[in-house]
């Protein structure tokens, strides 16, 4: 009866080259299959950034690495566009929470009559300009004001909404020229959603589900333009820093990921919203569920805290 080899036993036995990417074919090569390779992952020696391509956990990310990734897929004529080309400009909200959990096929642009079809990308044909194309060491891709308009356009809502303000903050391109691109998309699948999002794109954010809170703060109507990274300085000396609100108003919206403000931080999150209160403000904090989902209420929530901050300042 064969021993089940440990993770890291079996990683050893296939002697693969971890000092670069490798593919899938490469690993069946050494004669891992999925189900093993699944197994790596799962012990954290092997890291999946792209679909059909893996490297070392040990290995740090970087923006050659994540090219070394793409060629290991990507054919010398193709474009890499959408959310792929987001993660190689290296913008840190393309993905939403847990979406690592399905990685999604690199997406690439190919010349019309020539989609590829090999299972790890989406290829699809698409109108791009010389301007909308840059070469990073010899890999072309969507500059990043072009596949900020791709994504603005093309990912659901709350997806593009937090794209966007990604994007933004890569510092590649401003605000008004943003703004100024979406005209040119007229008649594109998805220009409306573009056209709504592109002048409330705000770099400020944090992370996906403060994009997200500042959409649903958006959503909820006639509520004043939120200001982003709120610094709170106290006559003391002490600061804060918040993710979204009115300063004049002083009410302020937090959004609280898993990541941050998980069971050992909550000390910390309870002592610093006490000092917020006894320097007047009125901090409402949202979570996951509440942000989203069928059952969010961040809308009324945040229509609620407003109107006590505005009756508080009276």
């Amino acid at each position: 009866m064969n021993r089940r080899l440990e993770p890291w036993d079996l990683l050893s036995r296939a002697d693969l080259d971890l000092s670069r990417p490798f593919s899938t074919r490469y690993a069946r090569r050494r004669g891992l299959d999925r189900r093993q390779l699944a197994r790596l992952l799962a012990a954290g020696l092997l890291v999946r950034p792209v679909h059909g391509v893996y490297h070392g956990a040990h290995l740090s990310d970087s923006l050659a690495l994540r090219i070394a990734c793409l060629r290991q897929v990507v054919p010398e004529d193709a474009v890499v566009t959408d959310r792929t080309a987001g993660w190689l400009h290296g913008a840190r909200m393309i993905l939403a929470p847990g979406s690592h959990l399905v990685v999604p096929p690199v997406q690439v642009f190919q010349a019309p009559g020539h989609r590829l079809r090999n299972g790890l990308t989406d290829s699809g044909e698409r109108m791009l300009r010389s301007r909308d194309v840059t070469e990073i060491e010899g890999l072309r891709v969507t500059t990043p004001l072009r596949t900020a308009c791709d994504l603005g356009r093309l990912l659901h809502r709350d997806s593009a909404f937090a794209a966007l303000d990604s994007m933004l903050g890569l510092g590649a391109f401003s605000s008004s020229e943003l703004v100024a691109e979406v005209g040119r998309f007229r008649g594109y699948r998805g220009v409306r959603q573009l056209r709504a999002f592109a002048p409330l794109a705000d770099p400020g954010s944090e992370s996906f589900g403060e994009s997200v809170l500042r959409l649903r703060w958006y959503d909820a109507g006639s509520l004043p333009r939120p200001r982003t990274q709120i610094v709170v300085v106290s006559p003391r000396g002490s600061f804060a820093s918040l993710d979204l609100g009115d300063p004049e108003l002083r009410y302020a919206a937090e959004y609280d990921g898993e990541d941050f403000h998980g069971p050992e931080h909550r000390e910390h999150d309870v002592r610093r919203r006490n000092w917020l209160a006894a320097e007047g403000w009125t901090v409402d904090v949202f979570r996951r569920e509440d942000v989203f989902g069928r059952a969010q209420h961040a809308e009324f929530t945040l229509l609620h805290g407003v109107e006590l901050a505005r009756l508080r300042a009276r």
